[in-house]
């Protein structure tokens, strides 16, 4: 997989100012994804919600800041707003799956809400800094408050509203693929599926359009300072 990479790489340098953050995405990636797999071990076997909690916390805080990094100017005043948003709107629907759907025998079960947080949290974190992105941009051109937030949350559900027209014809998703793979019904897989898009659409969607309402009366000017 890295000639590829690797191609993509020389483009971003000559074409983008991306090049250099696409190296350190990368480097973090594989570090991150080294350093959760040991994490990942310990707390399985810890099975104490605490722990649990802990991890998603951090998970939630992590989401919120990476949220911001489409943004310009002092981001650290718009942190607060977009932690907010992923711990309601994503942790209001971790809690409503958990609980009244899945109902698992142990509500702290690792192995299910970490992957599902995950999941749902990593998607609020892309709708947010795609709906902030686009609604700063529209600001700068000129565009009132209204027209910038319609742009911006249609923007953001693109990839969503993608995905939601192409699952099935041309796309498998990730956790109905690995189901099937391991030997699962295809329609309790696809049962499963359903469930994940429409979380991420829920919790997605909702998180980018509270953030940019709040972002955009109150701190946009404030940020731009």
């Amino acid at each position: 997989m890295l000639p590829p990479v690797v191609l993509l790489l020389v483009l971003l340098f000559r074409w983008t100012d991306q090049g250099r953050a696409l190296v350190h995405a990368s480097a973090r990636m594989l570090g991150q994804l080294v350093m959760i797999g040991y994490v990942l071990v310990w707390v399985f076997r810890a099975h104490h919600w605490a722990w649990v909690l802990l991890a998603l916390a951090l998970m939630a805080a992590a989401a919120g800041w990476i949220a911001l990094r489409p943004l310009k100017g002092k981001k650290s005043r718009l942190y607060g707003r977009s932690l907010l948003c992923i711990l309601g709107c994503g942790g209001g629907t971790l809690a409503l799956v958990i609980f009244g759907v899945l109902q698992p025998a142990v509500w702290h079960d690792a192995r299910i809400v970490i992957p599902l947080a995950g999941m749902i949290f990593a998607g609020s974190m892309n709708q947010i800094s795609l709906a902030a992105e686009r609604y700063a941009a529209e600001r700068d051109r000129g565009a009132d408050h209204v027209t910038a937030r319609a742009t911006a949350l249609r923007a953001s559900l693109i990839p969503l509203l993608n995905t939601f027209f192409a699952v099935g014809l041309v796309q498998l998703p990730g956790m109905m693929t690995g189901q099937i793979l391991a030997g699962a019904d295809p329609l309790m897989a696809v049962r499963y599926q359903i469930l994940v898009m429409l979380m991420l659409l829920s919790s997605g969607g909702l998180a980018a359009a509270i953030f940019v309402e709040w972002f955009g009366r109150t701190q946009f000017e404030t940020c731009r300072a």
